[in-house]
């Protein structure tokens, strides 16, 4: 029940991360709008996700066990990493494209360490 804020806000990011993707394949130009919103699901769901793992709202520990850090970690860097992509693929279509694959492969690592995480019972 705690962790579905998380699953929620990351799902919609993942959705909307999906759609811009293929939006990006096809080669049309995505709204910055889509983009920002894409980056708010995910570092609210990265930031609900955190608290979780520190501690429930009553105060006591939440057994992580091992998924559950490695999840966020991987979470964290494929968001740096999406932040990173326009910076670092401003100049050529090709460092673009290995930028948002590096971005998606990482953040959807992330993702489905997490879903492995609360199918273990982490939540």
């Amino acid at each position: 029940m705690k962790a579905i804020p998380t699953v929620v806000l990351l799902t919609a990011a993942v959705g909307l991360g999906v759609f811009l993707g293929i939006q990006y394949l096809r080669r049309e130009r995505s709204r910055p709008v889509m983009i920002g919103v894409h980056l708010l699901f995910g570092a609210g769901g990265l930031e609900t996700f955190a608290l979780l793992l520190h501690q429930t709202p009553n105060g006591t520990a939440m057994p992580a066990g091992s998924l559950g850090p490695a999840a966020a970690g991987l979470l964290a860097v494929g968001m740096m990493a999406g932040i990173a992509a326009p910076m670092i693929g401003r100049r050529s279509r090709r460092t673009m494209s290995v930028a948002l694959a590096t971005h998606a492969g990482i953040a959807g690592a992330g993702f489905a360490l997490l879903i492995a995480w609360m199918t273990r019972g982490g939540w």
